[in-house]
């Protein structure tokens, strides 16, 4: 506004013996402070105009001229002007909006026999009120044809055709003199001038009677057409430039949709005061144009003239008190006169205007009638957007509410033949794009917002109002928050119940009885005469006015606001629905007007018309001032249009994108990949229509890449549930068609289509996957981009590492299996290698950059398995394809291996960082130890190396894998540990046995072989035992041992060291006993699983080989064959060295004779085609019998 002037004049007043509570603060004043005011001298001629008389005033304002009736129709729109500067207080804070005038008229209903009309429009628990000159609306519909139906049904109402009644000449008599005191009050000394001619007066006051007050209709017409050319776009007669900003989804920052062309229709706020007035609990935001003076005890007071012949009468009181309170001036002067002539002052205070003679009223009464009003109004004008009108016919008692907006559906008529139906539905818009704003608190009236666009986007036409239309869904679409969780209790909110009416005085009329007849008022002549059948038509009737004067008649009995519901849904995939929905709808108004706009498209004779073609390679980066062709549907860039329908491209790619991340996760990749896609199609067809790409929509771009390539490579892991995706992918909803068809109008949507197609190949989905993160990496890398997203960046790495990662193993693994294959077993691996190798070095360097250690290991890691792979690709075969010595490139890739697994060891620096990670390469470091000792020990390269520089190597590498068997930690793999070391130590023990046996000459190196030997014989023992699910290996194990025994006894030539060497054997051979109580369980647990009386046949057989328990029948057979050999040599030898000793055996050793030579008969006449359960029952009482009977049974009895 012009001139603002704010202050707050705050003024709580107790009036008179009721206690009203009154409260003014001014919002907005376009006035000077107060002057004093001109005190006449007596006997001034009033009838004689000043010499400033008429001229422009800042300390009167329009009120010198509005007397005069040049402009003192009210508007029709003037709450709303009010509404729009001061939209921080539509729809929660303030309960009424209007003009001044209009309030004194409701508050005056049961005093006054004049005709009340109002138009009530509902926002939120805002009304707003308006005078509804029904006589001059039809006067004006005379000559449009509009409002047809209502002049009916009026005409029903009244029950005879309505009239319109002049003013007389002592009407206009008294609003001159008024406004020349008024002028003489500013200026006391002006020269006396002749008065207009009477004729002339009231000619011109007579010609505005019939001036077109009322604002033209909304729907312009051919015979105005050409007058309304400026304000025809898009059917809106208003300066419509809509500025829609760039919108960010997280910050609501929307920009007000109109600027201040509503003036064009009497929108504009011309009141000099707008106050915010409180009345007990009535919150009224009101406008005012009475005039202010200062002087008196008080510095504002309000001046009045009376003729001293006419008596003040309880109307004008009313009006006089109504006015001091909503201004908040404290006292009134009174000038009273005879004939024109001044005769005296007199000063009241505003808490006496009640009681002053011939006009007291009850203030306590007053308020009733404002309470009881607004809760009649706000119980039954309940409908947003709806226009109700509040009649009262002049001298009837009866005050009808009537819906207009339903009257008017029901007539079969256009909505927009309602004058109202634009500025309620702009008012709706700003509301709600006022209350978007508001960050800290706009969650909260998310249920109220919805509400105000959705009654909104009711009122209006989509072909004449597509902008206001697509802005209306655009930001519904923007109610759903889709990067975050609902908070709880976001569902809606309750606003207070009850409140209060908002009054607000504009004009110094007052009206008097003797003034009006009874069946009249100053507008026309009406009768009283109710048609009943029309009764039903209104929404409510108050049936005597003097209803209103009792208190809380019409209280409230239900909540008088509804609670406005939000639907907030925990359900991703449904608040993505309700936006996209939204978005189709603007989407829809947008193409639909520019249908239209491109039908006669406007031409520069001076620029040619381009045609409409599309360019195969279209540049999207283009600078803006490079680019004024229309787009590929015809749109102007930097028109409305253009911008809107960046915004709602820009959003449905935003929920495409969150729809595909809620079905990745919950696995429905075939969906999830259709989804992305989509939000893909929408990024195209917005760089289609966009000159330049903010940052913000490349980050995101890179967001929907990114997924888009963690779909393509959970696809190509789960290659086995391909027909089930391709089943999702292939559906589609006819939202999402009819969203792609709006996308088309743009683009074809064709870039992105290798990103988001659905392959069938898992080797090229790894591919895709690659590349939409390698694109991520671009965007995130690019001048515009880099300094917005390092969070992302670090998470594009990882992708990018992790997808190198997943094609290094993938090739890995085809050429792991191709070595199955003979043909393939040189070719495979070796001629990939480097790719693979290329993979894992990339993908290395990118964790590396975000220094995750973690992941680095693990591909150092696999980088060791593909040297291992290498190694096993270069394995020597012969002729017969029978495995070869072990190579020096199967020496070299391993020892390879070994660096990778070390390094990845190094990058985790302790257990602590990664335990998981951590154990898994230390169990692959001492695997490729152990396989590399393994493969010099059986394949040993012989041609090459000297049997000792064999067996340091075989030795050096057993123990380093030794030491990276964990058998602390308990873990899953700790068993696995403990078999491994126990499979060292057994074949370390091997190894020095067979040195022992084959070393000749050297004395001291034989025993250190010997004592190795025995030392890893019994730590193997000791490992196997631990382990409870080895017993071949236990048994093979001690008959090893048993065999290295009976070497060193065949060595030895004194009788006593046989003796001691053959009973260390015995001992050791007896320890089996727990082997085969091992194999026994095992054996009833087949057997009672099968429940098979010739299981003992089955087993003994061998056609099988291995039970359901896992144990090898065969392995186990073999050893048998080897046991019993070797026990029956011992017993032999035993008893043979026994009784050929010269010196009598004690007792004892008679007894142990004795049980020597009867174990050995048993076991000579065992059969050995028994059943292999029979045979190890035999065995387990022929070892029983030779354990000491002390039962102690060392396990670990050696020589």
């Amino acid at each position: 506004m012009d001139n603002l002037c704010l202050h707050s004049n705050e003024l709580e007043m107790c009036l008179g013996n009721n206690e009203i509570k009154s409260r003014a603060v001014v919002k907005y004043s376009a006035a000077p402070p107060p002057t004093t005011y001109a005190l006449l001298q007596e006997k001034t001629d009033l009838k004689l105009p000043p010499a400033n008389w008429l001229r422009e005033s800042p300390q009167l304002g329009p009120a010198g001229s509005t007397v005069l009736g040049s402009s003192s129709k009210s508007k029709p729109f003037s709450s709303f002007g009010m509404a729009y500067d001061f939209i921080d207080s539509i729809g929660d804070d303030v309960d009424v909006v209007s003009d001044s005038e209009n309030i004194k008229k409701l508050l005056k209903i049961p005093y006054s026999k004049s005709h009340v009309s109002m138009a009530v429009h509902r926002v939120g628990r805002t009304l707003l009120l308006d005078e509804l000159d029904i006589q001059e609306l039809f006067m004006r519909s005379s000559q449009t044809g509009d409002w047809t139906w209502l002049k009916e049904f009026y005409q029903r109402l009244i029950d005879q055709k309505w009239q319109r009644k002049k003013k007389s000449k002592e009407h206009w008599y008294q609003k001159a003199i008024l406004s020349k005191f008024l002028y003489y009050s500013i200026n006391g000394d002006g020269a006396a001038e002749p008065v207009p001619d009477s004729d002339n007066t009231d000619e011109g006051c007579g010609a505005e009677e019939f001036g077109p007050s009322w604002p033209a209709p909304f729907t312009s017409t051919a015979s105005d057409s050409e007058e309304s050319a400026a304000h025809k776009e898009e059917g809106v007669p208003m300066d419509s430039k809509y500025a829609l900003g760039q919108v960010a989804s997280k910050e609501q920052n929307l920009t007000t949709l109109f600027n201040e062309g509503e003036n064009s229709q009497g929108l504009r706020n011309d009141f000099v005061r707008n106050i915010l007035w409180t009345f007990e609990d009535i919150h009224m935001l009101v406008g005012s144009n009475m005039p202010i003076f200062g002087g008196g005890r008080y510095p504002a007071v309000s001046l009045r003239l009376r003729d001293n012949n006419k008596p003040i009468n309880i109307l004008t009181g009313i009006d006089y008190w109504l006015d001091n309170l909503m201004c908040n001036v404290p006292e009134l002067v009174m000038c009273f006169h005879v004939n024109g002539i001044v005769q005296k002052y007199e000063m009241i205070k505003t808490e006496d205007i009640p009681d002053l003679e011939n006009s007291t009223f009850s203030t306590r009464v007053v308020k009733d009638i404002a309470q009881n009003i607004l809760s009649f109004l706000k119980s039954n004008c309940t409908k947003e957007g709806h226009t109700y009108w509040l009649f009262k016919a002049s001298g009837s008692d009866i005050v009808k509410l009537y819906d207009l907006t339903t009257l008017c559906e029901e007539a079969a008529e256009e909505k927009c033949q309602n004058p109202f139906t634009l500025p309620v539905a702009v008012l709706l818009y700003k509301v709600a794009s006022n209350m978007m704003l508001k960050k800290s608190q706009n969650r909260k009236h998310y249920g109220t917002i919805r509400t105000l666009l959705l009654n909104c986007v009711k009122l209006l036409d989509q072909d004449r109002h597509p902008q206001i239309i697509a802005s209306a869904h655009y930001m519904l679409a923007e109610l759903f928050q889709l990067d975050e969780p609902p908070e709880e209790g976001a569902g809606g909110e309750s606003l207070r119940a009850g409140g209060s009416e908002d009054s607000y005085s504009d004009e110094d009329d007052e009206e008097d009885p003797e003034d009006l007849p009874e069946d009249s008022d100053e507008n026309g002549s009406f009768s009283t005469t109710l048609d009943s059948q029309d009764d039903s038509k209104a929404v409510a009737i108050i049936k005597s006015v003097g209803e209103l004067s009792v208190p809380e008649k019409y209280k409230s009995t239900h909540q008088i606001r509804p609670i406005y519901a939000f639907p907030v849904s925990q359900d991703k995939e449904e608040r993505c629905r309700h936006v996209l929905s939204y978005v189709l709808k603007g989407l829809k108004a947008v193409d639909g007007s520019i249908k239209k706009e491109s039908d006669l498209p406007a031409a520069d004779p001076n620029t040619p018309i381009p045609l409409k073609y599309e360019d195969g390679t279209p540049n999207k980066y283009l600078n803006l001032s490079d680019r004024k062709h229309p787009t590929r549907s015809g749109m102007i860039p930097g028109s409305w249009q253009h911008r809107m329908k960046l915004q709602l491209f820009f959003k449905a790619s935003k929920a495409y994108y969150v729809l595909s991340d809620a079905a990745t996760n919950l696995l429905k990749y075939g969906r999830a990949l259709r989804y992305i896609k989509l939000a893909l199609q929408c990024h195209d067809a917005y760089c289609s229509v966009s000159s330049t790409l903010h940052s913000r929509v490349l980050l995101f771009h890179s967001q929907c890449l990114s997924l888009c390539g963690d779909i393509q490579l959970m696809l190509a892991q789960n290659a086995s549930n391909r027909a089930a995706y391709l089943e999702e992918y292939s559906y589609q909803t006819r939202e999402d068609q009819e969203v792609l068809h709006s996308l088309h109008r743009e683009s074809s949507c064709q870039a992105f289509n290798m990103a988001s197609d659905l392959a069938t190949d898992p080797e090229y989905q790894l591919f895709v996957s690659s590349k939409c993160y390698e694109a991520a990496y671009e965007l995130l890398t690019s001048g515009v981009v880099k300094e917005h997203g390092p969070e992302q960046l670090a998470q594009v790495l990882k992708r990018l590492g992790n997808i190198r990662n997943e094609i290094g193993v993938f090739y890995m693994n085809q050429a792991a299996a191709m070595q199955t294959e003979k043909e393939g077993r040189e070719s495979g691996p070796s001629q990939y290698k480097k790719y693979f190798f290329s993979c894992f070095e990339k993908g290395m360097k990118d964790f590396e950059a975000i220094e995750d250690s973690t992941n680095t290991s693990l591909l150092l890691c696999n980088t060791g398995r593909l040297m291992r792979i290498c190694a096993q690709a270069h394995c020597a075969t012969s002729a017969d394809l029978s495995r070869g010595e072990f190579s020096p490139e199967e020496s070299l890739y391993y020892n390879k291996a070994i660096d990778y697994y070390l390094r990845a060891m190094r990058s985790l620096a302790t257990r602590g960082n990664h335990p998981a990670v951590w154990d898994s390469v230390n169990w692959e470091l001492s695997t490729t130890y152990f396989t590399l000792a393994t493969l010099l020990q059986d394949y040993a390269p012989l041609s090459r190396k000297a049997q000792e520089q064999i067996e340091r190597e075989v030795t050096e590498a057993m123990l380093k894998s030794l030491k990276y068997c964990d058998l602390q930690t308990e873990s899953a793999r700790q068993p696995l540990y403990q078999y491994r070391a126990a499979t060292i130590h057994h074949r370390l023990a091997s190894m020095y046995h067979s040195c022992f046996r084959n070393q000749v000459g050297d004395e001291h190196l034989r025993k250190q072989h010997r004592s190795l030997a025995e030392l890893h014989y019994s730590k193997a023992v000791l490992l196997f035992l631990s382990l409870k699910d080895a017993p071949c290996e236990l048994l093979r194990t001690l008959l090893e041992r048993v065999a290295f025994a009976e070497f060193t006894m065949a060595g030895q030539s004194s009788s006593g060291a046989k003796l001691k060497t053959l009973t260390g054997a015995l001992d050791v051979l007896t320890d089996t006993r727990h082997a085969f109580l091992l194999i026994h369980k095992e054996l009833l647990e087949d057997y009672t699983e099968t429940d098979c009386p010739e299981l003992t046949r089955h087993l003994d057989s061998g056609a099988d080989g291995t039970t359901s328990s896992g144990l090898n029948t065969i392995e186990v057979m073999k050893l048998i064959g080897v046991f019993e050999p070797s026990f029956s040599f011992l017993l032999l030898q035993l008893v043979k060295l026994m009784t050929a000793m010269k010196r009598k055996l004690s007792n004892k050793d008679e007894e142990l004779l004795k049980t020597y030579k009867n174990v050995y008969s048993k076991i000579l006449r065992a059969e050995k085609t028994a059943p292999l359960l029979s045979r190890i029952e035999l065995f387990l009482d022929l070892l029983q019998q030779l354990t000491p009977k002390t039962g102690s049974g060392d396990l670990g009895a050696s020589s």
